[in-house]
């Protein structure tokens, strides 16, 4: 049986004993009626009627679809789980967006003031992260920011609790961490940030980061549904430029490139799974579930899901580097270990292992070795197979140490497999080894290749 329809069949009596649901809770509903009437407009005081239903599952589908979840008009737990994420207060929908109305700036020459600072953080440290936010947008368009003491500017930033003079009130720690207004007159360009929430120069919760994506909004920008984009509307850490290439595609539309032409290395956007060119990074089990890395990103395929859930490395790890190499499962231990150049993490669940990162050479590797490009663990023989360039190595995990005789050639070994591997699983005898989109199905046993798969097969593309 191969590993796609293996999958769908546990997906598919999973589901069926499947026990109750969260639109079944009270407060879940509660909570998701909220969510939808400040997100996503639905009408407030329609409960107990039909089309309060039939309005609710619209709104939902709405949501699901924005966020790329399956679309069931139901409160499952991957839409539940997303409406309990920090986030912007910015809705999703509406006409607050550069579609259709355009809202922009005039002009290219942009004042701010920041009326007040939060006591989190050094005066210094809010002057510069509201700068460098600035200089992010700054860096892909014409505009120029100047820094005004007094008086109004184009853009008003301010730190405030609960009711804060807008009739938009926060909602204490997490939840709602800041919102902003589209550029116009009066309250428009204002960016105001929920002083409840702990600011920081870190990753929970990072001013600079916030401030980029709130002062996107003050310029014009509307949320993007891309989890890889800077104006997705859920927060997330990432270091480096943090403009994806469909951030600066929306605010050239304002405003054009910036003339200088000044070099910058956007973030990748989120790979697609039905892309028929799509590779792998590195596929691992996770008590249960498939773990299938790419680029920053993580797909999750779980039994009781339909669809893969997409979601960022950092946000569910925020200790992992941005690209793992390879990753393979010890169910004997209930550990994942994740391999990013010379260095190795081991994961309990969803918990870093104390004592990590290692070096991969811990393992028995020579120096040589600056890589490790797949892993996957045979349970049957309780060997670990580590694939660098064109060979192999095997590990014994009892033991803890590498088997004499290797490393081996990967296409004598493998026949039919070619010499080079990305990406490796196994299941039930069978092995599946992915290299560039395609994804071969191998007898362990016979040793053969038994057919020859698109890489996102396992995603029932």
């Amino acid at each position: 049986m191969g590993l796609p329809l293996l999958l769908l069949l546990i997906g598919t009596v999973t589901r069926c004993s499947a026990g109750p649901l969260p639109h079944d809770n009270p407060d879940n509903v509660r909570l998701a009626e909220r969510y939808l009437h400040r997100f996503y407009g639905l009408p407030a005081g329609l409960r107990g009627r039909k089309a309060s239903l039939d309005a609710f599952q619209d709104k939902i589908k709405e949501m699901q679809e924005f966020f790329k979840l399956e679309v069931t008009g139901n409160l499952d737990e991957n839409t539940l789980d997303v409406m309990q994420q920090p986030r912007c207060g910015v809705p999703d929908v509406g006409e607050y967006n550069h579609f259709p109305r355009k809202l922009k700036w005039q002009n290219t020459n942009i004042t701010f003031r920041i009326v007040n600072y939060t006591p989190d953080l050094k005066k210094s440290d809010v002057d510069r992260a509201i700068r460098n936010a600035l200089n992010v947008w700054a860096d892909v368009t014409p505009l120029t920011f100047k820094k005004l003491n007094e008086g109004i500017a184009d853009i008003m930033i301010s730190f405030g609790s609960k009711e804060h003079g807008d009739y938009n009130p926060f909602d204490g720690p997490n939840g709602l961490l800041a919102h902003a207004y589209p550029p116009g007159p009066g309250i428009g360009g204002d960016t105001h940030f929920d002083e409840d929430e702990h600011w920081t120069k870190d990753s929970t919760y990072n001013l600079f980061i916030v401030a980029a994506h709130e002062l996107g909004h003050a310029l014009g920008m509307s949320h993007s549904s891309d989890p890889g984009a800077l104006m997705y509307p859920v927060y997330s850490y990432g270091e480096g430029f943090p403009l994806a290439e469909d951030d600066i595609e929306g605010i050239q539309e304002l405003y054009g490139p910036n003339p200088n032409h000044r070099k910058v290395k956007p973030k990748p956007d989120a790979p697609q799974k039905c892309d028929p060119m799509l590779s792998f990074d590195a596929v691992t089990e996770l008590r249960g579930e498939t773990i299938i890395f790419k680029d920053r990103f993580y797909w999750r395929i779980h039994p009781q899901f339909v669809e893969p859930e997409q979601t960022l490395i950092k946000n569910t790890w925020p200790s992992l580097p941005n690209k793992v190499d390879a990753a393979y499962e010890n169910p004997e231990k209930d550990q994942v270990f994740i391999f990013s150049g010379i260095r190795m993490w081991a994961l309990n669940g969803y918990t870093l292992v104390d004592g990590y990162p290692k070096y991969i050479h811990k393992l028995g590797l020579p120096k040589s070795v600056r890589k490790i490009d797949a892993a996957v663990h045979i349970r049957d023989t309780g060997k670990t197979l580590l694939f660098t360039d064109e060979e192999y190595w095997s590990y014994d995990e009892a033991s803890g140490s590498m088997d004499t005789g290797y490393p081996r050639s990967i296409e004598t070994d493998f026949p039919g497999m070619g010499d080079e591997v990305d990406a490796a699983a196994f299941h039930y005898g069978y092995l599946y080894f992915f290299h560039e989109h395609v994804q071969y199905e191998y007898s362990y046993n016979s040793r053969k290749v038994i057919r020859v798969l698109r890489a996102n097969s396992i995603f029932n593309c």
